[in-house]
This record gives C-alpha cells, structure tokens and sequence, in this order.
C-alpha cells in the first residue's frame, strides 16, 4: 500500500493525502477523516526515514527550465511553482543551458529524486525518439508543441509559434514594410525558433516578397546580449532595412541598444516588432510592439494536465493556447 493507492482509493489526489500524512493545513475536515479512515483501514504507516531521504522527490513535481536567461520562462515558472504548490506538491526546479540534454537531465532526476511528474519548459524535443523512452512517468512540454513525438506519457501545451510569427510580419508588410530583417533564434536547436521562421517565410512567401537568410537574417539565443550584437550584425548587412521581427522580446530589448548606438531611431527608421509579450516591453521607450503568448494559461493548463495524467491516469493530450497582438509605439506606417 503506498499513497498512490490510499489516493485512488479515497478518491482525493496524492497532494492532499500526503498534507494529511504530513499534518500539514490546507485539507478539509471531512477529507481528513476520509482518508484517515482508508489508512487506518490498511494500517498504512508512513515511513519517515524514506521521506527523510527523499523529502523533495517524495511527493514532488520537478521542472526542468531550458535556457537560464529566458525572462518569458521565469514569469511562467513562477506561475507553475505556485500552482505546483497549491496542489499540495513539492516543486523541484533544474536550469540547464539552451544546448544541454533535457532528456539525459530528466532520466537523472527520476533516478536520484523519484518524481511523480517533470514539467519540460522550453524543450526543443529533438533528443526525445532516441532516449524518452527510459522515463515512465508523466511529463509535459510547456510553451513547445509534443504532438509529432506520439509519446504515451508526453503531454504538452503551446502557442502555435508558425501561425504568431506569420502573424509578425504580415503585419509589418501591411503598414507597407518591405526591407524586413529577422532575428531569429537558433533554429536547428529551437523548436520555437524553427516554427517562427516558417511562420515568417510564409508571410514573405504570401505577398510575393523575396528573402535571403544569409543577408537577411541573423541567428542568436533568446538573450539580450546575443539580441544586441545581432541587430548590429544585420544592419552592417541590411543598411536599407525598414522592420525587424525580433523572435523573442529579450532579443528585442538588444536591439533597442543596437540600433540607438548605430545612431538610428525606433520607429523613424527601424521599426521593430517582438514576441512573447513580456511585461517589461511596456517599460520600453518607445513601447513595444510584441505578439504575446498566454503564459498564465500556458501554465495552469501544464499543471492540470500533468496532475490529472499523474492522479487519474489520463493519456497525453496537447493543447495550443491563442496568442495576440499588443501594439506599442515601435512599430510606424512606411510611405512607399
């Protein structure tokens, strides 16, 4: 008998049977003595010296974050820790590099910490074929799309980066933008990255509008850093351009100082468009023009999923969540 099995047969989940083992607040009185009931039913005890030894992967939930200067997966972290919390689990948080091995770090982790369930925020699912197949417990990819994989235990929950990206730069095309330069990510290791630079083809595609990647498009990580020293790269390359789509708001944010130190004016010259619709690119002067995913959504449907895939064996699901359009003042009409 294991808390699994008092769970399912009290019918509460495993984060309130384990506050209720654990004396701890937040359980109800009547669910108290429900499941105090199927335990002394049992005779289940508890055992201290293995919640000792795994006192954080006994009843937790660990998520594993891609990219450690990411602004966009710090406010959807904060979101799924706090939920995680709610629900009476313990949250488990690994940073890793944007080029590391999620996979290799999520089969260590249920080796060292045995978690009920891993929350993959940013993966690029490119390792997941070769290797997934060693994790048997439920995992979901948060703001990355796990449909192709066809993973029993995979869930995820995304925005459709292909269709927001698309989105980006029509829009620049129809205030009469022609001279569009592309930030964009590094798209043989970025799910997202790839999928934006699809979306934006396509729209150059659409409108008859030729493009160029070796000239027209500089490659960096989703940092503001990278995002500066991109933009003076694609200007030397592109003295003409009229709009920049950044892919990610932080790489925006670089370019701001790029262009400023280039002698040039948002939007006068350059208009810039970014994605991710982070908070801080109100605080921008001028204001950013961003596309903007739901993170708050993005984060409490992840836990639902998982938690449901975790107490009541529910099969992997995904689910794209909307994204849209927040106009600022860094994006001006170009008179043809």
């Amino acid at each position: 008998m294991t808390i699994k099995d008092i769970a399912k047969e009290s019918g509460y989940s495993v984060g309130t049977v384990s506050r209720t083992l654990n004396n701890a607040p937040g359980v109800s009185e009547k669910a108290r003595n429900h499941i105090m009931a199927v335990v002394k039913k049992h005779n289940f005890e508890l055992n201290r010296n293995a919640k000792h030894l795994k006192q954080q992967g006994k009843d937790g939930i660990a998520v594993i974050i891609k990219g450690k200067d990411n602004m966009l997966f710090v406010t959807i972290f904060q979101h799924l820790q706090k939920l995680i919390e709610e629900k009476g689990y313990a949250c488990m948080v690994y940073y890793i590099g944007e080029e590391d091995d999620e996979v290799g770090q999520a089969i260590r982790i249920c080796q060292e910490r045995n978690p009920y369930g891993i929350l993959l925020l940013g993966s690029a699912g490119l390792v997941f074929q070769e290797s997934f197949s060693r994790i048997s417990i439920p995992c979901v990819m948060v703001t990355n799309t796990a449909s192709h994989l066809n993973l029993e235990n995979l869930s995820s929950v995304s925005t459709d980066d292909q269709a927001a990206a698309r989105y980006a730069v029509e829009y620049l095309i129809n205030l009469g933008h022609r001279r569009i330069g592309i930030l964009s990510g590094i798209t043989t290791r970025s799910q997202a990255a790839a999928n934006r630079y699809k979306g934006a083809m396509e729209a150059f595609r659409k409108h008859g509008i030729p493009f160029d990647k070796d000239l027209e498009c500089e490659e960096a990580h989703f940092d503001m850093t990278e995002g500066y020293y991109a933009m003076k790269r694609l200007i030397r390359k592109m003295p003409d351009l009229t709009a920049v789509f950044a892919m990610a708001d932080v790489v925006a944010i670089g370019a701001y100082r790029a262009i400023a130190d280039e002698g040039l004016r948002i939007p006068e010259d350059i208009s810039v468009i970014g994605f991710d619709g982070l908070r801080l690119s109100n605080f921008l002067v001028p204001r950013l023009t961003t596309i903007a995913q739901n993170s708050i959504e993005i984060a409490s449907r992840s836990v639902e999923i998982l938690l449901n895939n975790i107490e009541n064996g529910y099969l992997a699901i995904h689910e794209t969540e909307p994204f849209h359009l927040v106009p600022g003042d860094s994006v001006a009409r170009r008179i043809l």
